[in-house]
């Protein structure tokens, strides 16, 4: 009976291996339905660029540029002037200076003054000979900037009639290193601080009614204790009080200078429970207020550079942009039904000598690609790239190149609006950018997001591989398809 059994398991263990597929060419495909079964196919594609003049740019930015450098590659000056407009809080409003019967700076007549003023242009760095003397002016505007305009860097305040005449003007000699000081004290100031640009305004100054004080603080002080609504917010504040400093250089070459932070200081003392204080009273020119960087390029000689076919240009503050037009048409033909999960391209940088600008400029950091119908009004709307229609590259110095990894669903998008009439519905540009950003850490991982960008103003180039007179290796894209299998 035991053998009966012994043999009965033999025996159908025999017949559940001889049910048994052993060919496995066809695994998985029983657990996938016929649609999506797909095989990879990848291509190549030439691209076409060419540089494109960007005659100015948005000034919206959260820095100011001020000064005069030359540009060696056009052998022409870059002028940078800016204006700037002062932050009130509204939650600071009541107590902008303190009450008045605490005063000490008061005088004669027992009427409050401040004991000085001055504005600071803070510096965050700069481009240029650190010893070269240059002069600047500041003005007061006649009344403020209108708030509901769209400014470029095209846009000039003196030009427009913004300036006050007879009001307040201050010239100020300086060159980023300050000679005054001794060698210890400036290699300090490098390493701990920020370096100030100080301009005094402490001549007797006259409002528009006529009223003449022993400097521009006192007028302020006075403004506010006698019209405390006029230092309700900022809007009011630049109505009422101050519209805004225009700084300008007259004079001098060799720095441009990048301003995080526009000061006006007010310099007063006060005594307050038996104890005496000496402060200051800041407003700040920062983003959350109308700052416009004007910019000043000879477009005859950067006409010049885009005439040049055997590249193209990167090039700022306000200079040269690359256009580039995908071959979209080429990309999808005979791929209509197929999906592209991939399309990668490089834009190289021009590794042959040149005496122009190769050692002399520094190549942009970051790079938008954005769609040619957008390029305005990305920065006007205050986008960022989403990775869809628009991206950002950072250029490796190592490899000298700035590299789009996938930009398969700008492809797909230009594709679907290729009927809609625009010329340019398969062009994009190469923006040289600025962006800002926030940092953020968890126990595991650290991540940075993106808050702002905008259009870098700095002084860089580079030369890219490519234009209608390529001599190197083509721009090109590369393609991978999901393609559905027969």
């Amino acid at each position: 009976m035991k053998n009966k059994l012994i043999m009965a398991g033999i025996a159908m263990l025999a017949l559940a291996i001889s049910s048994c597929d052993e060919d496995t060419d066809t695994m998985g495909y029983t657990l996938t339905s016929e649609s999506d079964r797909y095989a990879m196919a990848t291509d190549t594609f030439l691209v076409n660029t060419r540089s494109i003049i960007a005659d100015s740019v948005l000034s919206r930015s959260a820095y100011s540029f001020l000064g005069r450098i030359k540009d060696p590659e056009t052998g022409t000056d870059i002028n940078c002037d800016y204006m700037t407009q002062f932050v009130v809080l509204e939650n600071e409003a009541d107590r902008i200076f303190p009450v008045k019967d605490s005063l000490l700076s008061i005088d004669a007549a027992g009427l409050p003054i401040a004991d000085s003023v001055t504005v600071n242009l803070v510096v965050e760095s700069y481009q240029g000979d650190s010893l070269a003397a240059m002069k600047l002016n500041l003005t007061e505007l006649d009344h403020p900037v209108e708030e509901n305009r769209t400014y470029y860097t095209n846009f000039d305040p003196e030009a427009e009639g913004y300036l006050r005449e007879g009001g307040l003007s201050q010239n100020k000699l300086y060159s980023m290193a300050d000679l005054t000081q001794t060698d210890s004290a400036r290699n300090a100031q490098r390493t701990s601080y920020y370096y100030a640009i100080r301009i005094a305004l402490n001549k007797p100054y006259t409002d528009k009614k006529g009223n003449t004080y022993n400097n521009y603080g006192t007028y302020l002080m006075r403004t506010y204790y006698e019209h405390p609504e006029y230092f309700k917010n900022s809007f009011t504040f630049t109505k009422n009080v101050c519209p805004g400093f225009y700084i300008k250089t007259t004079d001098g070459l060799g720095v441009m200078s990048k301003i995080m932070l526009t000061q006006l200081n007010v310099h007063y003392r006060y005594k307050w429970d038996g104890v005496f204080y000496s402060r200051t009273r800041r407003f700040n020119g920062t983003e959350e207020v109308l700052q416009t960087t004007h910019i000043v390029n000879d477009k005859k000689n950067i006409q010049r550079l885009v005439n040049n076919n055997e590249c193209t240009y990167l090039k700022t503050p306000a200079g040269i942009f690359t256009e580039v037009t995908l071959p979209i048409d080429d990309i999808k033909r005979g791929h209509e039904n197929d999906t592209i999960t991939s399309a990668k391209i490089i834009f190289k940088k021009m590794t042959d000598y040149s005496d122009l600008s190769d050692i002399l400029l520094e190549e942009p950091s970051e790079l938008l690609m954005v769609e040619r119908d957008s390029l305005y009004s990305f920065f006007e709307k205050n986008k960022q790239s989403d990775n869809l229609t628009s991206f950002l590259a950072t250029y490796s110095s190592q490899y000298h190149m700035y590299t789009y990894s996938n930009i398969s669903s700008l492809v797909n998008h230009m594709y679907k609006i290729r009927n809609q009439g625009s010329p340019n519905w398969n062009k994009v540009v190469l923006v040289p950018v600025e962006s800002t950003s926030i940092s953020s850490t968890s126990y595991y991982t650290s991540t940075s997001t993106v808050t702002g960008m905008s259009n870098d103003m700095s002084i860089t180039s580079i030369r890219l591989v490519g234009g209608s007179a390529n001599k190197h290796e083509p721009v090109t894209i590369s393609v991978i398809y999901n393609k559905q299998a027969k």
